[in-house]
């Protein structure tokens, strides 16, 4: 074994350099989570200006997250063999100068090619700044290094489509790209010019290359089938059987091979600890449950009530606001109070938030909407922080990087499966609804009868007004399902609360 941690590595940092490092893994932090949502609302531009289509166009999107969910589970691996501050210094390098590519490029393969490079290096980045951050920082003030740490991770997501739709609207879709030049490399040179002194120790583990192909294969598969299952019927599509079988197949065998494997890429053995498995059992289900609302919405504001891609994201960005101020506070919080009260009052605050959302109605105004987001993001930071807190207690520091490689990817699964379990059940609910209130509005019916006439009274003609009954129906339809699926959250959200006590955050 090979190790550069001296005495002076283990020296408190000077308060002004801490301030320099917490904002520098802080600033690539968001720049990270940025990215994965920043494109998402430039999708139908780029892939006009590239000559694709749209629904091509939107492997910019899957080809980012396929790598970024393959690279974080192993990151914890390969920053034993490189050490934690130069893996991180050098994937924030790497990815500054992909992002630049991404901008630069005259052709879809280029972009496609390059996003998903990024993605690669992008993996490493998010477990290695909570890592080098906790280590900086004494025990009892490692709950607030969360907070900060959360708060980027938590506005990153909220802010990437309102700035992206903004630059594509006004600049150019290459700028949200070139946005993190200057970030990338002020990340870069802080962190290496204050922790190059500071570096972990290094192992020359070998290289688990059937645990790697196995992951790669399988992760890969499963990522792809949920980002396009819905867009291919799901099941219907012999495509999504293909990814289904590979995807069970090689992570089935993934798992029996790292639990039996002496230097596994990814250490699985980790769900042996109570309170990790706690914690990250609900990230998973809690984020998977959340990130549902957060597409859902804009969907339903873009789709069935006008709102601009831009406007929708406004809408919804009241959340992130609170999220930014109430994360530090509650990381403050987790190192003086039961962690499992603080999120068990998260998990009730999501639970009532979205019972209450679950009575909306088709005039609800964007007034309501974004004052109604807003305690939103306290519950997130109640919730996402102290389960941070909670995965890594009792951990020694050279299990961090790989604890929060593991804790990040399952929560990367949950916001994809989040994402396409939700839609695929709004959209059947939609269905379910239009059939039923369709069935109700025969020529028989008296009250339908009434509708027709009042809006032909207006000066629609008769072909016009069963076009505005039809709309009407399906617009009920989808806020009826909406509605669900809020009902249904709030139902997860109450369970996860009894789900938190089985840990023990002191133990």
């Amino acid at each position: 074994m090979s190790t550069t941690a001296d005495d002076s590595a283990r020296a408190p940092l000077p308060p002004g350099a801490l301030v320099l490092v917490t904002l520098s893994l802080a600033l690539a932090v968001f720049m990270n989570v940025l990215d994965v949502s920043i494109a998402n609302v430039s999708i139908p531009t780029i892939a006009g200006n590239l000559g694709v289509s749209t629904s091509n166009g939107t492997w910019v999107i899957t080809s980012f997250a396929v790598a970024n969910a393959i690279a974080v589970p192993v990151s914890g691996w390969l920053a034993k063999r490189v050490g934690e501050v130069k893996l991180f210094v050098w994937c924030t390098v790497l990815f500054t100068l992909f992002s630049f590519l991404c901008g630069i490029s005259g052709s879809f393969v280029m972009l496609l090619v390059m996003r998903a490079a990024q993605g690669v290096v992008a993996g490493p980045m998010i477990p290695l700044s909570q890592s080098l951050l906790l280590a900086n920082y004494s025990p009892e003030k490692r709950g607030f290094a969360n907070g900060i740490w959360g708060m980027t991770a938590v506005v990153g997501p909220v802010a990437g489509p309102i700035l992206g739709g903004w630059i594509t609207d006004n600049v150019s879709w290459s700028w949200i790209f070139y946005i993190n030049v200057p970030v990338g490399i002020f990340a870069a040179a802080g962190t290496w010019f204050i922790l190059r002194n500071r570096e972990t120790e290094t192992q020359k583990l070998p290289i688990d290359l059937v645990g790697l192909a196995l992951l790669i294969v399988g992760v890969g598969a499963l990522q792809i089938m949920l980002d396009k299952g819905n867009d291919e019927a799901w099941f219907q599509s012999p495509f999504i059987v293909t990814l289904a079988i590979t995807a069970t197949v090689f992570l089935a065998f993934f798992v029996v091979w790292e639990l039996t494997d002496d230097n596994p890429v990814v250490d699985l053995k980790l769900f042996g600890r109570r309170n990790f498995t706690i914690a990250t059992l609900c990230v998973t289900l809690g984020f998977m449950t959340y990130f549902a609302g957060v597409v859902l919405l804009p969907l339903w504001l873009q789709n069935e009530q006008g709102y601009t891609p831009t406007w929708a994201g406004i809408t919804t960005a009241s959340l992130g606001l609170m999220g930014a101020i109430f994360s530090p506070i509650v990381g403050r919080l987790t190192d003086k109070i039961d962690i499992r009260v603080i999120v068990t009052f998260g998990m009730l605050l999501f639970a009532g938030l979205s019972f209450v959302k679950a009575d909306a109605n088709t005039q609800i105004s964007f007034e309501q909407l974004f004052l109604t987001r807003l305690p939103w993001g306290i519950g997130l930071a109640c919730f996402f922080i102290p389960l941070i807190t909670l995965s890594l207690t009792g951990l020694p520091s050279s299990k961090v990087a790989s604890a929060s490689g593991l804790f990040n990817f399952m929560r990367l699964i949950a916001l994809s499966f989040g994402t396409s379990l939700s839609v695929t059940m709004w959209d059947r609910r939609q269905a379910y609804h239009d059939h039923v209130l369709s069935a109700h509005t025969s020529m028989s019916d008296p009250l339908t009868q009434q509708w027709l006439a009042q809006a032909q009274a207006q000066g629609l003609t008769e072909q016009q007004a069963y076009g505005a009954l039809a709309r009407t129906i399906s617009e009920q339809s989808f806020m009826l399902g909406l509605n669900e699926m809020y009902f249904l959250a709030g139902c997860v959200f109450l369970s996860l609360t009894v789900l938190v006590w089985l840990s023990r955050p002191r133990g």
